[in-house]
């Protein structure tokens, strides 16, 4: 009994460890497998990044997962991916893992998740999808080897789909996506149960007809393998939350396919008709109180191929209904829906919409409007018209929308229109017939995003088949009034055929507060500020406004008369002749901005005159960037500035990346020395200035900055009869690095000279300056200040020791002089009547004078003297 015991045991433990170790030892063998069965079927690359093998989860059978797959297209869309997958969980039988590589892959359920997949149909009819390879391909890879599905349950989870057509501008996007189905996959007849829910998004030429709306479906198809028929059992859907029933076939054949599907609400309650309505805005529709009907039908049958689409028929009606919701006062009523959506030929071009009436009432407000759009394929043809009066503040005692709240105003409208849409391709709007009137009049609007409610008391907006033009405009936001006109030349190209805005407006305002157009947080919360949305100039504005205001106030600052002109294109805004009164003086600028790139640039020229440097260094950082020390500053000032730079994402300009050239003359200016620790700190260091007494009167300065640093060119100040000259640069955070060269006179030196200046006249103290420098560090706040005062009295001395000894010197040149002139001259009056004897004595007076020169000298420059006789 031990013995059988151990034996048992021992087989026990064997397989055991043999069921551990076949996932290691199969691991690669079966990697192989997957990726060259799957790689001889398919026109594509399929690759993974890894493989799990179980035997335990599902023993008998064997769990594969594959991670991180994707199926990578070839030609014509090489270098797309058609499939990523996060995991791919595949079921097999134990024996694959033994079979050889040419059988077939038997897959007995799968498991999808967290998939993307991107389908596309090119504009030449190809798609990426179509990756199968041909049954005709009879290569020795693609016979080795290829898949067998005897499916019983599939899943795929958390995944979403996009399906584009290039060609007829079609995109439909599923996201959110969940769906499974089980059910004998492997039968000729077997009933598949489907469970599907996901987000569908629906557009086509550019026009939204769904997005995110939720749809689930659960089905119960019975599938005719043999004869490939599909028919619909037990099948309820939701569209948002519109229920829908529907039963019929598809049946697939070798060169089309064969459609008959009917659908209808289970109900005429008109409060489908609210189901309809994404739940994120109808909200909750339990409790709302409804009368009248709202039915959806549709049929569709006929064959799908390349020319023809089932025939269908879908109608949308409603007869006098109303609905309540419970917490607001007030119904919608006398509601009148009859739409038809419908092809009877199937051919595509012969699809229409006719939206033989809209109608409701709120109180005694009637609204109308009728629509029909035919050819839709080709080109489509529109008439539409829309009639009624509507007051906006009785909307959110209707429905619970949030956007409605606090909306008040009363708007008439009275327009039709009539177009084909190749007159607007073409440009030829005279083709249109467009006529109307849109006017609101006491319009109220709150809103998160406005810090005031805006107000317009009239605006009238005319249409005819050109231009739409706004007649009137008068609103109030907070404390800004506005006053606009204007017209835009193409709203139908734009609408329709994806051209840009072509306008021109003018803009007139008494008080504008560009506060009043800034929310509280983005007003007084750094954090809302740094994580604002990055502004970005719309791509399809090209306009121009021209505008003026009395008044425009930014935070602290006012500008006075202000009128321009702003031109709007390319995704940049360009101001032209702008002119403006502030800081006491006048500005003109000119320049422009633009988004075209990743980080928003701006280059711009400004021309102030008579700028109250006070007020204008005080109140703008970029000034108070490029000269701190004009604090100390009084007086008036002239500037021309060009700068260029990159800009944050609410356009204020990232001062690290300025660049630019500025020129500036000083006017009636005086130096208030207590506003500058920098003047303060000179003053201690050279003790016979006082910064007060600077004469700054039409002084001229010329700068450049680039990277955060500012260099000055050299320029000159006059301090009584002290010239001093600046030169140097500093940073944008107020560090210094300047030098200024002083020419002292020698009567400033003071005790520090005080021996040598006692050697000089009065004229020399005046005449005589010695140069000295002060190199000035630090920042404007903590400066540093050095002088070279000591090399420089030291310098002086030199120069005193030249002149006394170029003095010496010419004093005694100066006797020289006077003792030739005496001696020629006392020769001049001797006796020469004998020429004979004359001539024999010449020589003796010119030796004469050579030795009396001779002595005369040396005593000069060697300081010897005849003794005094005197006693």
């Amino acid at each position: 009994m031990k013995k059988t015991l151990k034996i048992s045991g021992i087989i026990l433990l064997l397989l055991i460890a043999i069921v551990i170790a076949i996932p290691f030892l199969f691991k690669g063998k079966l990697i192989e497998l997957v990726k060259k069965t799957a790689n001889n079927n398919i026109n594509a690359t399929l690759d993974f990044e890894d493989a799990d093998i179980s035997l335990l989860r599902n023993f008998p059978s064997t769990e594969v997962t594959l991670k991180n797959l994707y199926i990578a297209n070839k030609a014509p869309f090489e270098g797309d991916t058609l499939v990523k997958a996060g995991t791919i969980d595949l079921k097999l039988p134990l024996k694959s893992l033994f079979q050889s590589a040419d059988k077939p892959l038997n897959i007995t359920s799968f498991t999808v998740n967290d998939a993307d997949v991107f389908i596309l149909v090119d504009s030449s009819g190809h798609a990426n999808y179509d990756i199968a390879k041909a049954d005709t391909d009879k290569s020795p890879e693609a016979a080795s080897g290829s898949f067998k599905l005897d499916l019983n349950r599939y899943a795929i989870n958390n995944s979403k789909l996009s399906y584009y057509d290039e060609g007829s501008d079609m995109l439909l996007k599923v996201t959110d996506l969940n769906h499974s189905g089980t059910g004998n996959l492997s039968a000729e007849e077997s009933v598949l149960k489907t469970e599907s829910k996901a987000l569908v998004s629906f557009a086509y030429d550019g026009i939204d007809y769904l997005k995110n709306n939720t749809v689930q479906l659960d089905a119960d198809i019975k599938m005719n393998l043999k004869d490939y028929l599909f028919t619909f059992l037990e099948n309820k859907a939701l569209l948002n939350q519109l229920p829908l029933v529907f039963d019929g076939y598809v049946k697939v054949n070798d060169n089309n396919q064969e459609v008959d599907l009917k659908f209808h609400t289970p109900s005429s309650d008109f409060k489908n008709f609210l189901a309809l309505i994404p739940e994120v805005y109808s909200k909750n529709i339990e409790g709302v109180t409804t009368t009248g009907n709202f039915d959806v039908k549709g049929v569709l049958k006929g064959v799908i191929d390349e020319e023809h689409i089932p025939t269908f028929n879908v109608t949308i009606n409603s007869d006098n209904a109303s609905f309540k919701y419970p917490d607001l006062p007030k119904s919608l009523s006398n509601i009148i829906i009859n739409t038809e959506i419908a092809n009877t030929t199937g051919l595509t071009k012969d699809t229409y919409v006719d939206m033989n009436k809209l109608a409701f009432k709120i109180d005694e407000d009637a609204f109308n409007a009728h629509a029909r759009l035919t050819d839709l394929t080709g080109n489509m043809k529109v008439n539409a018209a829309l009639r009624g009066t509507l007051d906006l503040g009785k909307l959110e005692k209707i429905y619970p929308a949030d956007g409605l709240k606090g909306l008040k105003g009363l708007l008439k409208a009275d327009a039709t229109t009539s177009f084909d849409m190749q007159s607007i391709e073409n440009k030829r709007y005279e083709n249109t017939k467009t006529s109307g009137l849109f006017d609101i009049s006491d319009f109220e609007y709150q809103s998160a995003e406005l810090s005031h409610p805006l107000k317009i008391s009239k605006t009238t907006i005319a249409l005819t088949p050109t231009t739409v033009t706004l007649k009137e405009f008068d609103a109030l936001l907070g404390q800004t009034d506005l006053n606009a006109k204007g017209s835009i030349s193409n709203l139908l190209g734009f609408l329709f055929n994806k051209e840009n805005i072509e306008g021109r407006f003018s803009l007139a305002s008494n008080n504008f507060v560009v506060d009043d157009f800034m929310t509280t947080a983005a007003k007084g919360d750094k954090k809302a500020t740094d994580s604002v949305e990055k502004l970005q100039i719309p791509s399809f504005l090209d306009c121009i406004l021209d505008a003026k205001a009395n008044k425009v106030q930014y935070g602290t600052i006012t500008l006075n008369n202000v009128s321009g002109t702003l031109v709007i294109k390319d995704r940049k805004a360009e101001l032209k002749d702008m002119r403006s009164d502030i800081f006491g003086g006048t500005l003109g600028f000119h320049g422009e901005v633009s988004t075209q790139k990743e980080t928003p640039e701006f280059n711009m020229t400004l021309d102030a005159k008579n700028f109250d440097i006070a007020q204008s260094f005080s109140q703008l950082d970029l000034f108070k960037a490029l000269a701190p020390i004009a604090d100390a500053i009084k007086g008036k000032i002239n500037t021309d500035i060009t700068l260029s730079g990159a800009l944050n994402n609410d356009f204020s300009p990232k001062l690290s990346t300025l660049s630019g050239n500025v020129l500036a003359q000083l006017l009636s200016s005086s130096v208030a020395t207590e506003n500058s620790p920098l003047l303060q700190k000179l003053e201690q260091n050279v003790t016979f200035l006082d910064a007060k007494k600077l004469n700054l009167d039409d002084l001229k300065a010329s700068l450049t900055f680039k990277d955060g640093k500012v260099a000055v060119k050299p320029f000159t100040l006059n301090y009584d009869d002290i010239k001093i000259t600046v030169a140097g640069g500093h940073g944008f955070d107020k560090s210094i690095a300047y030098d200024a060269v002083i020419d002292v006179p020698a009567k400033y030196l003071g005790k520090e000279a005080a021996n040598l200046i006692a050697q000089l006249s009065d004229e020399q103290k005046e005449n005589i300056k010695v140069p000295v420098t002060a190199l000035i560090k630090g920042t404007f706040t903590n400066p540093s200040i050095s002088t070279d005062l000591k090399s420089a009295v030291a310098d002086l001395g030199k120069q005193i020791a030249n002149d006394q000894k170029e003095k010496l010197v010419n004093q005694g040149k100066d006797k020289l002089n006077t003792a030739l002139d005496n001696l020629l001259n006392k020769n001049k009056a001797k006796d020469s009547t004998a020429v004979d004897s004359a001539k024999s004595t010449a020589t003796q007076p010119k030796e004469q004078v050579k030795e009396a020169a001779k002595g005369l000298l040396n005593n000069l420059l060697t300081g010897k003297k005849k003794k005094d006789t005197v006693k």
